[in-house]
């Protein structure tokens, strides 16, 4: 059928083994030049995994105070324009049940509270015991996980899966279906005859289940050229277009294994599902899932609006975490300390003439500040703006003996680039002594 649709088919058996004979080496793409068209759906949404993916790659153990405050900056960073619309929570401990009562009764809007579970009637009940109404529902789809995590057969798993999907729709749960390992399964002949029967089951009971598509490590590519099961954009298509699923109803779910979170994530959009999911600051398993400040920007590089998101919580975002012990990767995009920084003189010079130069927005949108930094490559504009920016007049005779001092600072051995504020300063106050001039 996907043939005639001008789809590639790939045996599922043939995937398995394709994959399992290329161990240890990363699994290699297939090209069969059959493009999809993008087609981007009138409204876009994220879902978080902060409290869920996120603390099991955290290795804190989140305190109720530490969940308010980080659940009130998703609100904060949503500012009531429903664009933010679930967080995922466990249900496992005591203490996650408590997180959820405690967040729960901050009274907002938005993100909804849902729960996040196997494919257990245990785990159903812990849902419905939470007062929830809405959970994720954990579906490992991959032949590679049915018979090497569960050593099961397809028969068997599906058999479970739609057994406990009618359990919690029969209870008042909603379900968002999670197929984990989609990017590694067998698309054509397993997933989409059993995605046919999950929504069958939910028209029985008149809920529409949300199917979510987890890249779980990572695999996943965003081109349309590339062959099922790893491109993404084929197998959105799929979805919307084989299964007839609207776009509102397909989330994604990323991995940074190989770089390619925020680009999949990117490409879902771009390609007809309206939802992803992602961490604050990238936080989770391995190399971390999609960032939902990266995904707050991108929404606006699509929209060209932020649709009443407030961008500026990103830096309450970092600073929250900071305090949390967690140390935000140096050239972490959008957040890292070096994210708007610049030290060569020539990019420092042209920025001081017109931020736009070396800046694509202006990150005070949200809440940082672009800085400059004195290195090995800095010009006597860097040092001049510098000083002005620490209240010093200048001459440039201070401008020139300062560059001179730094220059040969690294001519003579310095190998730690940049110079902090206060070593900065010491060799400012030096020059400023050997010239007779004090600080004004």
């Amino acid at each position: 059928m996907l043939r005639d649709e001008g789809i590639d088919y790939v045996d599922g058996e043939d995937v398995l083994k394709e994959v399992v004979s290329q161990w240890p080496l990363p699994p290699v793409l297939s090209f069969d030049g059959l493009y999809v068209e993008p087609e981007v759906p009138n409204n876009l949404f994220i879902t978080d995994t902060t409290f869920r993916d996120g603390q099991q790659a955290f290795y804190v153990y989140y305190s109720i105070d530490d969940a308010i405050k980080l659940f009130r900056l998703l609100a904060d960073l949503d500012n009531g324009s429903g664009r933010i619309i679930r967080s995922e929570f466990f249900l496992y401990t005591e203490r996650d049940r408590r997180l959820v009562k405690a967040v729960r009764e901050l009274g907002l809007e938005w993100p909804r509270v849902i729960g996040w579970g196997r494919a257990r009637v245990e785990d159903v009940r812990l849902v419905k015991e939470a007062g929830l109404d809405e959970m994720v529902m954990l579906m490992s789809i991959s032949d590679i996980h049915i018979r090497y995590k569960f050593n099961s057969t397809r028969d068997w798993v599906i058999g479970k899966y739609l057994e406990v999907a009618e359990y919690a729709l029969r209870n008042g749960i909603r379900l968002r279906c999670s197929l984990e390992d989609v990017t590694r399964s067998d698309v054509v002949g397993f997933v989409v005859p059993f995605v046919r029967r999950l929504l069958k089951l939910g028209e029985k009971y008149g809920v529409d289940i949300v199917i979510k598509l987890p890249d779980t490590t990572g695999v996943g590519v965003p081109y349309p050229f590339v062959s099922l099961p790893y491109s993404i954009p084929k197998l959105v298509w799929v979805f919307r277009k084989v299964l007839g699923l609207p776009s509102d109803r397909l989330e994604f779910h990323g991995h940074g294994d190989y770089h390619m979170a925020v680009a999949n994530a990117v490409a879902v959009w771009l390609y007809g599902a309206a939802i992803n999911n992602g961490t604050l600051l990238g936080i989770g398993e391995r190399a971390g899932n999609v960032p939902i400040e990266a995904l707050v920007l991108w929404y606006a590089r699509i929209k060209g609006s932020f649709d009443g998101m407030n961008p500026g919580a990103i830096k309450d975002i970092i600073e929250t975490f900071s305090s949390m012990g967690y140390r935000v990767p140096m050239y972490q995009p959008i957040v890292g300390e070096n994210a708007f920084t610049t030290a060569a003189g020539i990019h420092i010079d042209a920025q001081l003439k017109n931020s736009i130069t070396y800046l694509s927005m202006d990150p005070r949108i949200i809440g940082r500040d672009a800085r400059i930094v004195i290195g090995p490559y800095s010009g006597k504009s860097s040092i001049r703006h510098w000083l002005r920016l620490h209240g010093i007049d200048v001459n440039d005779l201070i401008v020139d003996t300062v560059f001179e001092r730094v220059r040969s600072l690294y001519d003579n051995g310095f190998k730690r680039e940049p110079l902090g504020d206060d070593e900065l300063m010491e060799i400012v106050n030096d020059v400023m002594k050997s010239l007779g001039q004090g600080l004004a």
